[in-house]
């Protein structure tokens, strides 16, 4: 493998790799948790502060749009890159230019003077999240000696679960007593924390076998056809789906997305290899991901606003009231994990979207007057048994199902498959559900288009548990699908977190 001391694998005791108990290897784990923490909070927090973000610029539901869509659109063009950088330049060093990065881009969030300057603030920070994601978790596994790696990762998962969890009650707090502007000004002293830390305890990590160049033309490519797409679907219910602009937009997609295909059968090292989605049962997974994550990312997107708008909640209530599918999700996902480990992954995979399914449909009797404990808990209760149910066995098929060698890449593709999906739904389905304009300051106007929208949402989950049952095959061995210790974090921080690639040779198991 190269220079060992600069990879994971390495030989119990080695002196080149940190113990877990140690006040160094308790650094390197401070520091990769606050660096994705900030990442993943600041993507939460936003959902909550949309309808003051609204207020204060007089925008429209497209610009709302677009401040969720910028940031998403370039951490899911740019996270195979992301990490492609670290593993050939320094994941340490890639990991704190992310960070550095990521903090610049919301300070000019923060002082934004209008919406046009926030959405391009947002893109820079999807670009930061980019860089530092990847790294957090490979520098784990390169940091810590064989037998800690588990321990790391675990605690790693954990603290991260608890920091996203925090992050919506927080960022409601702040919007409500302060501004939304300090849920970006906040990132500033953590960020600073997270480089200091790093610098001084975070050993130095390279990828000896990643030579070559970066697929540099692939993320050009993917990355300007979403944007095609992106403003296409957004501004196609305001402009007409037949504005030149927007069949303009929609055919340079079109084109980008298919130059893109091509790119990556071509390239001598792609950025996302095709080869992939050779094998049935990954393929079937992805697309499980899709249809799920855009339903989910679709309806996550208007909760918040029908919670604030229409039900009357304050930002720190709207912030909180998806805590309990938090709570569940740390709580049973390793579970569910272990189970889908002894049965396989089917049933739970089929089941699992229809359960979330009806808790979106039981977001249908949240209305003007929003009652906490018989609207809104047993519809985000049922959606969170849904998806512990789900996450873990999908983000594991889509792990072992992909050819021998490209474990890692296959969990870092699944991600990013899930972010554009979300990205996708949060274009289309306001307009599919007759939200447009300036719809969300209308609370009756908005309250049916939201409820129209958990409907649609509600059947693209029960679809996806359909396309599991039939397409999802259990392996002969069901034990096959059953990760060891360590690599079990890894269930837990999909759904909540940017899942950064593992390289396969990597994990604990295969260095034995």
């Amino acid at each position: 493998m190269g220079t060992m001391a600069a990879v994971a694998a390495s030989a119990p005791g080695d002196s080149d790799h940190l113990v877990y108990a140690s006040a160094r290897g308790r650094w390197v784990l401070a520091a990769t948790v606050l660096g994705s923490a900030i990442a993943s909070i600041d993507a939460t927090v936003v959902g909550i502060a949309l309808p003051a973000i609204g207020r204060d610029f007089g925008s429209d539901l497209a610009t709302l749009q677009w401040v969720v869509t910028a940031y998403t659109l370039t951490l899911a063009s740019l996270l195979l890159v992301g990490g492609a950088l670290g593993d050939r330049y320094g994941r340490r060093r890639v990991f704190v230019i992310g960070v550095i990065w990521f903090a610049l881009a919301s300070a000019l969030c923060g002082a934004a003077p209008g919406p046009g300057v926030l959405i391009a603030a947002r893109a820079l920070q999807g670009v930061g999240a980019a860089l530092l994601t990847p790294g957090s978790l490979a520098i784990l596994e390169a940091s810590f000696r064989r037998e800690d790696r588990g321990k790391a990762i675990g605690a790693w998962s954990g603290l991260s679960g608890v920091a996203t969890a925090i992050g919506p009650f927080l960022g409601g707090w702040f919007v409500q007593a302060v501004s939304w502007r300090l849920i970006f000004a906040i990132n500033l002293p953590l960020a600073a924390l997270v480089v200091v830390v790093a610098r001084r305890h975070v050993p130095e990590s390279h990828d000896p076998d990643a030579t070559g160049r970066i697929d540099t033309p692939g993320a050009a490519l993917i990355t300007a056809g979403l944007v095609a797409l992106t403003y296409g679907l957004i501004d196609g219910p305001s402009s007409g789906w037949t504005s030149p602009t927007v069949q303009t937009a929609l055919l340079g997609a079109v084109l980008l997305l298919g130059g893109f295909v091509i790119r990556e059968r071509r390239a001598a090292a792609p950025m996302l290899p095709l080869s992939m989605f050779r094998s049935t049962q990954f393929t079937a997974t992805n697309i499980v991901t899709f249809v799920l994550y855009g339903a989910l990312g679709g309806a996550l997107f208007l909760l918040p606003i029908q919670l604030q708008q229409v039900s009357g909640y304050s930002p720190l209530q709207a912030g909180i009231s998806l805590l309990p599918v938090t709570i569940l999700m740390l709580a049973l996902s390793a579970r569910s994990g272990s189970l889908a480990g002894r049965i396989g992954p089917r049933l739970q995979m089929s089941l699992g979207p229809v359960l979330v399914g009806a808790g979106l449909a039981l977001l249908t009797r949240v209305g003007h007057n929003g009652d906490y404990l018989t609207e809104v808990l047993p519809a985000v209760s049922v959606f969170g048994l849904g998806l512990a149910a789900t996450v873990a066995p999908l983000t594991t098929t889509a792990l072992t199902s992909a050819p021998a060698g490209h474990a890692g890449m296959a969990s870092a593709v699944n991600n990013d498959v899930a972010r554009a999906a979300g990205l996708i739904a949060v274009a289309v389905l306001p307009a599919a559900a007759g939200i447009t304009g300036s719809a969300y300051l209308h609370p009756a106007q908005f309250s049916s288009g939201f409820h129209t929208a958990c409907l649609i949402s509600a059947a693209l989950c029960v679809l996806s548990g359909i396309l599991a049952a039939l397409t999802i095959r259990n392996p002969r061995r069901a034990a096959a699908l059953a990760v060891p210790a360590a690599p079990a974090a890894e269930y837990r921080m999909h759904c909540a977190l940017d899942a950064p690639p593992v390289r396969p040779e990597e994990r604990p198991e295969a260095a034995g």
